[in-house]
């Protein structure tokens, strides 16, 4: 009897993994989808570019994610917070198209679907617990967005490349360690897990842009 209920526990977490992991990869798709639009769109009009400016409402739009993640709200504002990332690289898009054309991001974004699918694949087959990496990853964001405040506003030669490399590797960490959190039962809710996903997606994607529209220019 304590075996039969055993493997019914089993099935059933089984199921409730692939729910979220369905719903999430479903949610990312569409938000991917919806910033191609909003980027489009900024393009057209000229989106100014916000520089540093762009953190007040990003931080406000994942306020109001977290705050509304358990209801039907957090997805219209998933939706606006990622419409609203997609604003921000209008400008981006449109500054590299014009001086370097669009071969960068073309490559980017080929290099970003590799990193994602190569990584999330490889916690996905292995069954990795990237548990572990929880602190270090917290913590390397911490002092990746002070050395990020710092390279903007003092002159400090390499710490802009430092920045980009720190960020790149995070994010690509936390694709990881967001999937095996998926995986072993650690995040239940797809709206925090498509976020996290899509940030990590963006970050990447305007990093490797940066190094190819550099090396290009």
């Amino acid at each position: 009897m304590q075996e039969l209920y055993t493997q019914s526990s089993t099935g059933a977490s089984s199921l409730e993994v692939s729910k979220v992991l369905r719903n999430t990869y479903a949610l990312l798709a569409m938000t991917i989808a919806f910033s191609a639009v909003t980027a489009t769109i900024a393009m057209a009009i000229n989106f100014p570019y916000m520089g540093l400016w762009m953190l007040l409402p990003y931080i406000g739009l994942l306020y109001a994610v977290e705050k509304t993640k358990n209801s039907t709200a957090g997805i219209f504002w998933v939706f606006a917070l990622t419409g609203y990332l997609g604003l921000t690289l209008g400008p981006i898009l449109s500054f590299y198209i014009g001086t370097t054309g669009i071969e960068p991001i073309i490559m980017a974004l080929g290099g970003t679907a590799l990193i994602f699918f190569g990584l999330s694949g490889y916690v996905l087959v292995t069954r990795k617990d990237m548990s572990f990496a929880t602190g270090f990853i917290m913590t390397g964001f911490l002092v990746a967005f002070v050395a990020m405040m710092a390279s903007a506003f003092l002159d400090i030669s390499g710490l802009s490349l430092a920045v980009s490399c720190m960020f790149l590797v995070l994010s690509s960490l936390l694709i990881m360690w967001q999937t095996s959190a998926i995986i072993h039962g650690g995040e239940t809710n797809y709206i925090s897990a498509t976020v996290t996903l899509y940030v990590s997606l963006y970050n990447i994607f305007t990093i490797l842009l940066s190094f190819l529209g550099a090396s290009d220019d």
